[in-house]
């Protein structure tokens, strides 16, 4: 199973794909953790990253392309992944789409996890909170919420297009929310 997670910040994407790697037994792979680890490793992509991040810009789509055209060839991706925050926007999308043609591993299923503003604005001020960061403001929130919707919209509409978008409610409890993953991915895939 190749599963692309879509979600606005605050949805529940990476709590949902670490139950979903257990369940489906295949790698979550986080852009966020790529970066993170080929920093870390000192890797070719990672020490262009490094510099990138250290000037406060965000990694190029390049760089962030071609960290996931390696780890997707590990063998351990063999029976699917789990994609985790990318893609973010319509050339991540088809640059993702591209890439995985070539190594023949097409996305099964696109699930975008629904959850309406209101809910993602306490949950992200409330996880600030938590961590006692006070930029999380509502205003600041709703704000984050607005850009990663117009970015994103497009990218809903790429996999609906392909076919391969499911909607899933992301409210309520953690199994309630899992449960219904795992039916509509059923739905499009012979899933246990």
């Amino acid at each position: 199973m190749r599963l692309v997670l879509l979600g606005a910040p605050g949805s529940g994407k990476g709590t949902q794909a670490t139950r979903l790697r257990e369940h489906l037994q295949v790698p979550h792979i986080s852009t966020g953790d790529l970066l993170r680890a080929a920093v870390a490793a000192g890797t070719e992509l990672g020490m262009k990253a490094k510099v990138v991040m250290a000037s406060g810009n965000l990694v190029s789509d390049d760089i962030v392309l071609g960290m996931l055209e390696e780890r997707l060839l590990k063998p351990d991706t063999a029976n699917g992944f789990i994609l985790d925050g990318y893609p973010r926007n319509l050339a991540q999308a088809n640059a993702l789409e591209k890439l995985l043609e070539k190594i023949r591993q097409p996305v099964d299923v696109a699930v975008q996890l629904d959850v309406n503003t209101d809910l993602l604005v306490e949950r992200i001020a409330g996880r600030a909170k938590a961590e006692g960061r006070a930029d999380d403001t509502p205003e600041a929130v709703r704000h984050r919420l607005n850009v990663y919707n117009e970015s994103t919209a497009p990218v809903v509409d790429f996999y609906r297009n392909h076919g391969s978008l499911v909607h899933v409610d992301g409210v309520g409890g953690l199994d309630d929310v899992f449960n219904r993953i795992i039916a509509a991915i059923s739905h499009t895939h012979d899933v246990g």
